[in-house]
């Protein structure tokens, strides 16, 4: 053992081939573990993915706090944390305030494959087994008779420095949930694989995949996220060649010399998780929580914060392969109008291309491209077109020529350009993974050299897991040959991050540096959440498609992807109305919003199914429209590394607007398996129905001292239960927290450059202590001015003892904004008020007319003028005169402005 700068540097032996391995260890001050096993000296460098992690955390200094022949235990953090690492038979115990969370090699499964020279096909290679137990000896007669070739159906895989799988095994100590490790179309709970195949990550072009399955889809997150009531640990795995996971959930065994019914008493749950990768390096992060927020924290840290997409991306994006011509687009933008259907993009397939030569138009279907964006840009929308990773082979053509004769293309094993086949044909594949190519192709995006281009144009990555339609799996032979001769089995689930970070990049520099941009990918990685946004793919128009998406998109989002959807309506066939409705509204509550189809599928603009369906759609996508303030400020709080500080009543935020029940209610066992009802926010709880026929639906709404208000009927009801809530097609159960504010706009526009013009509405829900909190951010919707200018406006909202204040929530922002407030509502007064009295900076003070509902004790005062960026506030007072001009059963309105008393009442409230 050696202590160094960055933690503890041991030696691990396999005695009988004297194979030497080195394993670091390195302890960081934002509580992560991070496990690093190579070999000593390998006979070349093997593979360490590159660009995901966004810089090495600070390192904590380690000391020596016990040790003996057997182990040596190693502390930091003031001794809250320490490491045990044991020598024979190795493993290491990770330890929080003396009690182990987490054991790495607990079942002594730890492999490495060291890389060999190959004299030839006839060389014997040799493997690293470090403990030698049962299931390792089942594993050495099996892997002692693979050979350097491999032969899958038709196609061999040769490797250049024989079999180099590496992988081990953790147990997560008291732990009986999991989550992560998208993508899979499965439900939130990781399952346990012991009955069957374990979860593959392996990026791959799955069309209408199979439901409830373990095998990979599109893109691959290597993270883990463990949680029970007092506590939440992950385990990132970092590596991008395929690999495999099992999980096994089991009770762990109390010490020997007790009764059985004290064993039985004292047996605790535990987690076992076997990683197994292809290639490359063991490196592997264990993040210590202790609770949610902290370990969202922690990731972000490490693979970066989710980017603050521009606001027109978190509207409706209209999408079909394909539109047909430009007076197709036109008609499209022209109903949405017509029916008064806001929507801010319009998309178009491989089919706008000119022989799907990507960066190009079909000049008889899309002869003025610039003059269509013009078009819609004066209508404030945008255009997004797709770019593939496949390049048609064209000696006539200059983007083939260029990327030929410049180097980028991926090599296959003999050195020569690599060809595969997709949409256009015989293609050559970019190698992103070079930083020359990726500059390359992110000038491509320049306006002089896409031609037909504008600002306006955004861009839509496809097919880049990568798809190649006659390889193995129909992806790309492990084989090929990347930057830097490394095989592609090295990188493979990076090809679309690739992919991703270069066009993102484009369209940065495109701007000059000054622009947001908005890139939707298919494929992922750890990391892809600071490149845009990604979808789950060529889903299927059925009622089950629509239910798995929810948890599909949860998993996501604990792997820190936050900007994610899935294709309202499904991909793939037709759906019927109501299975569409009901996507609309379940869609309209997630991040990502898109109706996409496929070609040959029937047309499917909101408006071809009937009035009444039209109606219902209209109001869902209005109503998302509404929400817009506060998902752009829950995209703020996912971009931003400073969380507010918790405090007693009031809402604290975690760096995901998605998020499952457990996230939020993170000592409520209840909620740790529900995946099909969620929270937005900490304020909103949602509860799409996803079932055909629906009249009423079961909804959970945690936790026994908190309150939540029907969002459509302001009804209260307690939590810590489970409701039955009648539905129509026409209602989606939405709930707001009580403790929260939530701001909307007074209507929806057109698109979000209008809906930004209109005033808001803030609903103050109050807890059963009558307190309520929430945060509102703004700035242009577009620019980077808000990094580089600190150009913007961040509002606080608290209500305290009847007093609703509007504050600065930071000493930065510059953003002056003339959005103002137009209504507030109150919900959970559990009397009627006599007067609500407004103070705001530079203003006299003034009585404001208000209307009262007795029946959901909820106060509205409409009228105001309140400009956000100004401080302000409102108090609700009882026991002053009121007059009464108009009273109903229901509700009353207050209107004190003409009252005689209220001069002199309003001197002794200024006094007070």
């Amino acid at each position: 053992m050696v202590l160094t700068e960055k933690g503890a540097r041991f030696e691990l032996l396999e005695p009988d081939t004297q194979t030497t391995l080195l394993l670091c260890v390195s302890p960081c001050k934002n509580d992560t573990v991070r496990i690093l096993i190579d070999e000593l000296q390998p006979i070349k460098a093997r593979y360490r993915v590159q660009d995901v992690l966004t810089g090495e955390a600070q390192c904590a200094r380690l000391r020596v706090e016990g040790q003996s022949k057997d182990c040596v235990t190693l502390s930091w953090s003031a001794g809250r944390h320490q490491v045990c690492v044991w020598r024979f038979p190795f493993r290491l115990e990770i330890l929080c305030e003396d009690k182990v969370m987490v054991t790495f090699n607990s079942k002594g499964k730890l492999w490495f494959e060291t890389l060999q020279d190959p004299p030839g096909f006839l060389a014997v290679f040799f493997f690293f087994l470090l403990m030698f137990t049962p299931f390792g000896s089942e594993l050495h007669d099996d892997h002692a008779h693979l050979l350097w070739k491999e032969t899958f159906r038709q196609f061999e895989d040769i490797k250049a420095n024989g079999p180099s799988s590496i992988g081990s095994d953790l147990c997560l100590h008291g732990f009986s949930h999991v989550y992560g490790l998208p993508e899979h179309a499965d439900g939130l709970q990781l399952r346990d694989t012991s009955d069957g195949d374990p979860y593959r990550l392996y990026n791959l072009d799955v069309f209408a995949y199979d439901l409830y399955s373990r095998l990979g889809l599109y893109g691959s997150v290597p993270l883990l996220v463990a949680h029970r009531p007092d506590r939440t640990v992950g385990v990132f795995w970092l590596n991008a060649s395929e690999t495999f996971v099992n999980v096994g959930y089991s009770m762990s065994a109390p010490p020997d010399g007790q009764t059985p019914a004290l064993k039985r008493r004292q047996m605790e749950p535990q987690t076992d998780v076997h990683w197994l990768s292809e290639s490359g390096v063991i490196d592997c992060v264990v993040l210590l929580g202790p609770g949610p927020q902290q370990l969202f924290t922690q990731y972000a840290q490490m693979t970066g914060y989710q980017a603050l997409p521009p606001l027109f991306a978190l509207g409706y994006h209209q999408s079909r392969w394909n539109y047909d011509d430009e007076a197709d687009v036109k008609a499209v933008d022209a109903g949405f109008d017509r029916h008064d259907i806001p929507y801010d993009v319009i998309w178009l397939d491989i089919e706008h291309t000119e022989g799907k030569r990507y960066f190009t138009w079909d000049s008889a279907l899309f002869p003025e491209p610039a003059n269509l964006q013009r078009h819609l840009e004066e209508r404030k929308r945008k255009l997004v077109v797709i770019t593939d990773p496949h390049i048609k082979i064209d000696p006539g053509w200059w983007l083939s020529n260029e990327a030929r004769n410049g180097g980028h293309f991926v090599k296959n094993r003999d050195g020569q350009i690599y060809e595969g086949s997709c949409w256009p044909g015989n293609s050559n594949y970019l190698d992103f993974s070079s930083p020359d190519t990726r500059a390359w192709y992110s000038r491509c995006f320049s306006l002089d050299k896409y031609k037909g281009s504008t600002p306006s144009l955004f861009v839509w990555n496809d097919m880049n897991e990568p798809s190649v339609f006659d390889g193995p799996e129909q992806t790309m032979p492990k084989d090929a040959v990347h930057y830097g001769r490394w095989e592609h089995r090295e990188l493979h689930n990076l090809y679309g991050f690739y992919q991703h970070m270069a066009t993102a990049e484009g369209l940065i520099t495109r701007s000059g540096g000054l622009e947001r941009p908005f890139v939707l990918s298919r494929s992922f990685f750890a990391g892809s959440q600071r490149l845009g946004a990604v979808w789950t793919g060529d889903n299927v128009a059925s009622w089950e498609y629509l239910s798995i998406s929810i948890p599909m998109l949860l998993s996501l989002s604990v792997t820190g992807i936050a900007f994610c959807g899935a294709d309202v309506g499904g991909f793939f066939q037709d759906p019927e109305p109501e299975l569409l409705l009901r996507w609309y509204q379940a869609a309209a509550l997630q991040p990502f919003f898109r109706g996409h189809s496929a070609k040959g599928t029937k047309r499917r603009e909101p408006w071809l199914f009937g009035e009444k369906v039209t109606a219902a759609i209209r109001t869902a996508i209005q109503q998302r429209y509404c929400l817009l303030p506060y998902w752009y400020t829950l995209f703020h709080l996912a971009h931003t590394t400073g969380l507010p500080p918790l405090r007693k009543g009031y809402r604290s935020f975690y760096p995901n607007p998605h998020r499952p029940l457990w996230v939020e209610f993170p000592g409520e066992q209840s909620t740790f398996g529900v995946d099909h009802q969620y929270m937005i926010g900490g304020a909103l709880l949602a509860s799409p129905v996803t079932d055909p026929g629906v009249q009423e639906v079961r909804v959970l709404l945690p936790g026994s001292d908190e309150v939540w208000y029907e969002v459509h009927t302001a009804k209260a009801h307690k939590g810590g239960r489970t409701l039955r809530l009648p539905v129509t097609l026409d209602t989606v159960p939405v709930f707001q927290r009580g403790g929260s504010v939530v701001c909307r706009s007074t209507g929806s526009g057109s698109c979000t450059a209008e809906q930004q013009q209109l005033p808001l509405s803030i609903t103050v829900a109050l807890n059963s202590e009558g307190l309520a909190d929430g945060e509102l951010y703004l700035d242009d919707g577009h620019s980077f001015g808000y990094r580089d200018r600190k150009a913007f406006c961040l509002r606080r909202f608290s209500l305290l003892s009847g007093r609703l204040l509007c504050r600065s929530r930071s000493e930065e922002g510059t953003f002056d904004c003339n959005v103002i407030i137009q209504s507030v509502t109150v919900l959970g007064l559990k009397s009627k008020p006599s007067t609500v009295v407004l103070h705001a900076s530079g203003a006299r003070d003034s009585f404001a007319a208000f209307e009262w509902t007795e029946s959901c004790g909820m106060l509205t005062v409409n009228r105001l003028k309140l400009r956000v960026a100004m401080d302000w506030e409102m108090e609700i007072h009882e026991g002053y005169h009121v007059n009464v001009n108009n009273s109903a059963t229901s509700s009353t309105v207050f209107d004190l402005s003409m009252d005689p008393k209220h001069q002199e009442n309003e001197d002794s409230i200024r006094k007070q």
